[in-house]
């Protein structure tokens, strides 16, 4: 992690007190929106991704607040974390191998700087947590947090969450987590996630539900975007991991075995912009967006699908998960 006015790698004793300075939502917000862009994305199109996503979720919730009873337009009001990660190599499976190490190691046990940041997002660097407010999923400040990955950003992002500190409960979302943990991310939403289709049996594994529940900090959906024509998802990752990405066909689940719970995996179309998901459609652990009718090639770009999420679609379905958060309309 380098320091915004100096540039310089912080270390790792000041990590805590350069967090607390730097990452502090402002007291309007309501929603923390954590933003990871994916591979081959410089630190300036990273922003302007990331406010080109805001923008569409400012406009959907503007044109149709009706389809968002719990997001009064007074009482929503998000703060936008953006990760700028060195996403860039050649454009070859070295390149891709590379890319993806990386991913993994910036969230590793004693290396990696991300799992920090979520911890103290979540509160759980603060000396005093506050306790959350009665019947929402809200971090000990007193805030909603959303996770929102790209491609490779969707795999750091799951990569930070299963290595995140102490985590937890839920109440929103009917998505069991462990008891022991009292805090946690409210979704986690991955548009064309780069990883293998099963890498929630292997890789990602501890972020399955056990009989206990969530063992890692989610405690509502994670949200996986498909579609059949992303080629940088089907052919090229299937060169590269030897399986098509979950951006191509969705995520998979093995039988579960041992002490890991039911599966819980739905799919379920992306929605129009107009079109209000039932509360039901979402309230899994885990749910597949198909969003081949949307997310498409074009002659000019025939790999356009892998980044083509930006449609006032993808903000109805993070307002959707964002409403979802909440218990009753507040105020």
């Amino acid at each position: 992690m380098l320091a915004p006015d100096t540039g310089d790698p912080v270390p790792a004793d000041r990590l805590a007190d350069h967090l607390t300075s730097w990452l502090r939502p402002p007291d309007w917000a309501t929603d923390v929106l954590v933003y990871a862009h994916g591979w081959q994305t410089g630190r300036d199109a990273a922003l302007r991704n990331a406010e080109r996503l805001l923008a569409l979720v400012h406009e959907q919730h503007a044109r149709r607040p009706h389809l968002y009873p719990r997001l009064p337009t007074a009482d929503f009001a998000p703060w936008t974390v953006v990760v700028r990660w060195p996403s860039s190599s050649r454009l070859s499976l070295r390149g891709y191998y590379a890319v993806r190490d990386l991913a993994h190691a910036m969230s590793a046990p004693g290396r990696g700087y991300a799992p920090h940041v979520l911890g103290h997002l979540l509160g759980y660097l603060d000396a005093e947590r506050g306790d959350p407010r009665a019947n929402t999923l809200r971090t000990s400040t007193g805030r909603y947090l959303h996770l929102i990955g790209h491609s490779f950003g969707g795999r750091f992002l799951c990569e930070a969450v299963r290595w995140a500190a102490d985590a937890g409960d839920t109440l929103a979302w009917s998505v069991a987590t462990d008891p022991s943990r009292p805090f946690t991310v409210d979704s986690l939403t991955a548009f064309q996630m780069a990883a293998p289709s099963n890498a929630f049996d292997g890789t990602f594994r501890a972020l399955r539900p056990s009989t206990r529940g969530h063992r890692a900090p989610v405690g509502g959906p994670m949200v996986f975007t498909h579609s059949r024509h992303d080629r940088a998802t089907g052919y090229c990752h299937l060169r590269a991991e030897h399986l098509p990405g979950i951006g191509h066909g969705g995520m998979r689940l093995s039988p579960p075995r041992g002490d890991l719970a039911p599966n819980d995996v739905v799919h379920t179309p992306l929605h129009p912009a107009d079109a209000p998901y039932p509360h039901s459609c979402l309230d899994h652990a885990f749910v597949n967006v198909n969003a081949s009718w949307r997310y498409r090639n074009s002659h000019l770009n025939p790999l356009r699908a892998h980044s083509d999420y930006f449609h006032p679609e993808s903000a109805h379905l993070l307002l959707t998960l964002a409403n979802g958060s909440r218990v009753e309309p507040l105020g």
